[in-house]
């Protein structure tokens, strides 16, 4: 299947240091050679990167990983097609408007007759489960609220009872963004840790890299990146229970089902 990788922030971060790591599964040290993509918010609005070749060959990845852009919220992903051909419609993540903010999404999984589920509002590009699980999920946020609701929980709460549903179509590891907070939910397997101060050192698995977050880092800096497989060494990274949610915003654990 794909893989994830996620980071949200409470300040801008670069967050090549992990992406390096990522996209080397992408066809060389892991079998997701089937497109990725990535997307940094910059405000409401998010920069997007998609590419359906491998990403351990793509210039646009070298393009990412040789430059910095900060951003509080990222999502990223890595392909294996399992449904749906190579091609970049089917490349995740997914974007779309809502209250005048982007949304991204990205998804890990199989969900069976998913395609089945009506669509009101928002309508496929290509052809994957993921994208139309992506469409139904916002048609129903905008259907509950037209407008953004006054408490952030009650969107949190819908989110997850969402993600729950879809859960029952296959597998599910799951993240969105809606330019504010980064949602997570865990089928089978998500990891996560928050780097914060005193910070120190890190290597990849994946690619020879350490990075001494000391020297890249304030000490009010809080970073949380969370991926389907832990991506360095020797770093505390947490297994996110199977099934459950967790809503991070400004790098920290804001609210979770398994709570």
């Amino acid at each position: 299947m794909c893989e994830l990788l996620g980071m949200n922030c409470n300040v801008p971060t670069d967050i090549r240091f992990s992406f390096s790591g990522l996209i080397e599964r992408g066809g060389r040290t892991g079998p997701h050679k089937d497109g990725w993509g990535i997307a940094f918010y910059e405000g409401r609005r998010c920069r997007t990167f998609l590419d359906a070749s491998p990403g351990c060959e793509s210039e646009i990845a070298g393009l990412v990983r040789s430059h910095s852009v900060k951003s509080l919220n990222v999502v990223c992903h890595i392909r294996k097609a399992t449904h749906g051909r190579v091609c970049l419609e089917n490349t995740h993540p997914f974007v779309r408007e809502l209250w005048g903010r982007s949304w991204s999404f990205a998804h890990n999984g199989r969900l069976k007759g998913v395609k089945r589920r009506p669509l009101t509002h928002y309508r496929p590009m290509g052809t994957t489960d993921s994208e139309h699980a992506f469409c139904w999920m916002l048609d129903r946020i905008r259907e509950r609220y037209p407008t953004p609701p006054k408490r952030d929980r009650s969107l949190w709460r819908l989110v997850a009872d969402l993600a729950k549903d879809l859960d029952t179509c296959g597998t599910f590891n799951m993240m969105l963004s809606d330019a504010r907070s980064l949602y997570c939910h865990c089928s089978t397997d998500l990891s996560w840790l928050t780097r914060r101060a005193p910070f120190g050192e890190a290597s990849l698995i994946d690619a020879e890299m350490t990075v001494n977050f000391a020297q890249e880092t304030t000490p009010n800096d809080i970073v949380t990146v969370i991926a389907t497989r832990p991506l360095t060494h020797h770093e505390p990274w947490q297994a996110m229970a199977r099934g459950s949610l967790i809503v991070f915003r400004d790098g920290l654990e804001m609210w979770s089902t398994a709570a």
